[in-house]
């Protein structure tokens, strides 16, 4: 039974935290607004891996400068601002929905709607269309001889 529990544990993930402690700041409520911070900008080098899981030393680079302008007294705004500017909207994990990222949001689910509607659209067209046309006299004149053959 307890091998069992030791398993599960081992199972269950666990955030991965790559702050090394000699990143840490003192001082709790800061540390605790930096990694809420980090863990909202993505790595640029690592794909979809936020600057709070990451090893890579861009990452470590930008956990550090999260932490100086928090410390220099900069709003949790102002630090994402600060590495925006530098980095572009792609450090963010969860981009902006006004502007031009409005046509990226809304343009996935709008591609969907019109593609469901044009599916349905065409469905209905066939279904009408087969269930209007019957056989012409000929047709079937020519299909009762073939059948007596």
């Amino acid at each position: 039974m307890r091998r069992l529990a030791l398993i599960l544990l081992l199972l269950l993930p666990l955030p991965a935290a790559a702050v090394q402690p000699d990143e840490v700041l003192a001082d709790p409520v800061l540390e605790a607004r930096a990694r809420d911070i980090s863990a909202g900008l993505r790595c640029p080098v690592c794909r979809n891996e936020s600057i709070d899981e990451s090893n890579a030393d861009i990452a470590r680079t930008l956990r550090l400068i999260v932490r100086e302008r928090l410390v220099a007294g900069d709003s949790d705004e102002e630090v994402v601002d600060f590495v925006t500017d530098r980095f572009g909207e792609y450090v963010l994990l969860r981009p902006d929905t006004s502007g031009a990222n409005l046509v990226l949001w809304i343009g996935g689910p709008a591609m969907l709607l019109l593609a469901g509607g044009i599916g349905l659209a065409t469905i209905r067209r066939r279904a009408s269309a087969t269930e209007e046309e019957g056989l012409s006299a000929e047709e079937e004149a020519r299909l009762a001889e073939l059948l007596k053959e």
